[in-house]
């Protein structure tokens, strides 16, 4: 009774909005992932990566289901993971150090897990971008040679390659929860940044029925999106990732999931490999830049808002950019994206910065 007290009678804010519950609701499609990935590995074998996959789909007892709910469920994941992203930035969450860095990492990290896995179906697209990927670390001077061998377990992409790759996927989600453990403990130490404006009690209301609606909307909202992928099964994916994997034909056109569009197509928007691997890698940890500055929030928090936004739509246009070849006007296209991408980043640490400055 006191539990169910607590569900129905907890005082909350009535500023609350629908995008109050995004964590609890990656926490569930974590662990929903972990449950899938973990009945899968019964049936997934290294060595016949391709048809084990297809045994997986077509022998195994709702094999088909626990395949696509693990790769649709990726997608929504990744969803869910750029919402609560956007969402930090709208809310200033950037100013929580802690939370911050330790949410960063936990995406950083989650897009090495969704690429090793994404290279375990051993299809022609998977197999090309295992080449084009680990092919990158030749960028670093010295090593970068001897860091693809490594890789690899052999001068090119092989059956090591897939082993390694399956280890490291397996393994990486343990890592994943303690940094989910981390990123919990330091919201809970600091507390949340989303502007409650609450002075007191009469500023809150019943927890019931107000925010079980929001939270049900949500979770009906995630479960429309898996019974949609469901129903469309395959459409979030290459077809070629359905064709087995051929060393010896490497398909016209490379691309990842729509999940790494934008790092890809920044990837590609500069003619030097290695610049293009720092600009890559800058797109996610760019991030990090914005806990120095600004600690108030004031009426410059207009013009903030509108370069997020504008980061948003940036966000949209490369990843539309990243399924086309990077021929005339594309080449140009991505360039644009790329710089005007960290050009807004840049403006939102400067107008923190001037807040911080005048309002301090």
């Amino acid at each position: 009774i006191a539990i169910f007290n607590s569900l129905v009678f907890l005082p909350a804010s009535f500023t609350l909005s629908y995008m109050w519950n995004f964590g609890s609701m990656l926490g569930i499609m974590l662990m929903s992932q972990i449950l899938t990935g973990f009945f899968l590995t019964f049936y997934y074998t290294a060595g016949e990566a391709f048809s084990s996959v297809q045994y997986i789909m077509f022998e195994v007892n709702l094999g088909w289901l626990l395949r696509i709910m693990h790769s649709n469920g990726a997608s929504m994941f990744f969803l869910f993971i750029y919402l609560h992203i956007f969402k930090g930035l709208i809310y200033g969450s950037y100013r929580l150090i802690g939370v911050w860095l330790s949410g960063i990492f936990i995406y950083f990290l989650l897009m090495g897990i969704a690429f090793t896995g994404y290279v375990l179906i051993w299809g022609q697209m998977s197999y090309w971008a295992a080449v084009v990927i680990t092919s990158l670390m030749t960028s670093v001077p010295y090593l970068g040679k001897y860091l693809v061998w490594w890789i690899w377990g052999s001068f090119s992409v092989c059956e090591n390659t897939l082993k390694f790759f399956y280890s490291v996927h397996f393994i990486l989600p343990w890592s994943l929860m303690v940094l989910v453990v981390f990123h919990l403990f330091f919201l809970h130490f600091t507390g949340s940044s989303s502007s409650l404006y609450c002075h007191g009690d009469y500023d809150k209301i019943h927890f019931f029925p107000s925010f079980w609606l929001k939270d049900g909307f949500d979770i009906f909202f995630y479960f429309f999106l898996i019974l949609f992928s469901l129903y469309f099964s395959f459409d979030l994916s290459d077809p070629m990732i359905f064709v087995e994997s051929d060393s010896m034909a490497s398909p016209a056109h490379v691309v990842p999931e729509w999940y790494f569009l934008f790092a890809f197509t920044i990837l590609r928007s500069v003619p030097s490999k290695l610049l293009g691997v720092i600009l890559m890698f800058s797109s996610v940890f760019v991030l990090t830049i914005l806990i120095w500055p600004g600690s108030y929030r004031s009426i410059l928090d207009n013009f903030l808002y509108f370069f997020v936004m504008c980061f948003v739509w940036v966000f949209f246009w490369l990843t539309w950019a990243g399924h086309y070849p990077t021929d005339y006007p594309f080449n140009y296209f991505n360039l644009f994206c790329t710089f005007f991408y960290f050009c807004c980043i840049f403006f939102v640490c400067l107008i923190n910065f001037f807040s911080d400055k005048l309002f301090s």
